[in-house]
């Protein structure tokens, strides 16, 4: 339902102990714009299930809270999130947004509970990796201390980037006892807890960062072009 809106990258990320792990690609970033009150819902967060455990994709689950009106607040709902549904549509020049809806590298919109259009998306963006900006990614530091966050690109980028911190929750199931999935009992995953903005990298030289990640919850790290434009690059630490 709609409402008005009022590549090659190379990852180096650290699991576990302060040693550098060396991975050959970034993950594919997917985000879902969802709701626990919005019937249309379920179907993609099944589908987000099924993303959320693979290495080549981080699955992100960022709850709108404009569904709440109609009977039943989202637990998970916050009006950041929406807020960044509503600027994508803005850089798109639309006046419009729907759930649920999946941005794909945060470039390609697909409707959430499609299949077909979910995977079409993430394999586009897989097969593409070897193309586009070049940016090396390092996250160092043991889980629960804190993290120093680097990046270069060796080639220089033609763009500066939005660097962003975001922290998820693994699942958690929830009973919805009013709106339209009431009676349901639903799983989520990789529930976005927050989303927070580390500054800018005008894509010279060297970014680096270091901040305190404390906390279960898993660590993410996305490069993404200024102006609401594709993810360059990306990183987790569960």
């Amino acid at each position: 339902m709609r409402f008005g809106l009022g590549l090659r990258v190379v990852l180096c990320a650290v699991f576990g102990l302060a040693l550098p792990v060396q991975a050959q690609h970034s993950p594919v970033v997917v985000e879902l714009f969802t709701s626990q009150g919005c019937a249309a819902c379920p179907p993609a967060d099944r589908i987000l299930e099924t993303l959320a455990d693979r290495e080549d994709v981080i699955a992100l689950a960022l709850h709108v809270d404009y569904w709440d009106y109609i009977g039943w607040t989202d637990s998970f709902g916050h009006a950041q999130f929406s807020e960044r549904q509503k600027d994508y549509a803005r850089a798109r020049g639309r006046a419009s947004v729907f759930t649920p809806q999946m941005i794909v590298g945060g470039l390609d919109e697909v409707k959430g509970s499609s299949q077909p259009q979910v995977m079409g998306a993430i394999n586009h963006h897989l097969g593409r990796r070897a193309v586009g900006p070049h940016v090396e990614l390092t996250l160092s530091g043991a889980p629960g201390s804190e993290m120093h966050i680097e990046a270069r690109a060796p080639d220089g980028l033609e763009f500066a980037t939005d660097v962003f911190l975001i922290r998820y929750k693994d699942a958690e199931t929830v009973e919805i006892m009013a709106g339209e999935n009431a009676g349901r009992s639903a799983v989520y995953r990789n529930i976005v807890t927050s989303w927070r903005s580390l500054g800018t990298w005008d894509g010279i030289g060297r970014f680096q960062h270091s901040i305190a990640t404390d906390g279960p919850e898993a660590v993410v790290v996305i490069f993404q072009e200024q102006g609401h434009g594709p993810i360059v690059a990306a990183a987790r630490r569960r």
